[in-house]
């Protein structure tokens, strides 16, 4: 019961952050016309690069866990496919926990550099001085989303000994 709350609450986080970088990739679209059209009339917002180079990290992080819950992400299958297939969830929880590890250590090290940059007030260089902590931060939200999303598949390895199903885009 408390797998199934654990699956459920990552599969709607997930779902909020993949919908989150998907309307990112709209303001993008969005930013670069608006920056087209102001340069017709010799003006610009004069952050386009800094607002969108925020915005693609922030969607590149916030659709990890989602990617990976639908089995988006690349996954190399040349061992895995040779065991016989009762054997491949101690393969995926050893690749899981492997990622896992690595993600919270780098978790760690950017939450640092988030809490450095808040208390040093640390801003962007350019005409808007956007406290680097905000879009820093968001990066870590997908990070945090990323380490539950593997912990969740991990436990769902361990106990049940097979891989969580792939949850469709549609549900």
């Amino acid at each position: 019961m408390l797998l199934n709350l654990l699956l459920g609450c990552s599969r709607f986080l997930n779902k909020v952050s993949g919908s989150i970088a998907m309307l990112l990739i709209v303001y993008i679209l969005g930013h670069i016309l608006l920056e087209i059209v102001l340069r017709f009339f010799g003006t610009s917002t004069y952050v386009l690069d800094e607002f969108v180079g925020y915005a693609v990290a922030t969607l590149t992080f916030l659709g990890l866990g989602y990617s990976l819950e639908r089995g988006s992400l690349i996954r190399v299958g040349l061992i895995i496919e040779r065991l016989p297939p009762s054997k491949r969830w101690i393969f995926d929880l050893f690749a899981t926990l492997v990622s896992l590890a690595m993600f919270t250590w780098i978790y760690s090290y950017w939450q640092t550099n988030v809490l450095r940059s808040f208390k040093r007030g640390t801003t962007s260089e350019s005409i808007m001085e956007t406290p680097l902590w905000i879009p820093q931060g968001l990066v870590l939200v997908g990070l945090g989303l990323l380490c539950f999303t593997l912990f969740t598949h991990a436990l769902i390895l361990l106990f049940r000994q097979q891989s969580p199903e792939i949850s469709s885009p549609h549900e």
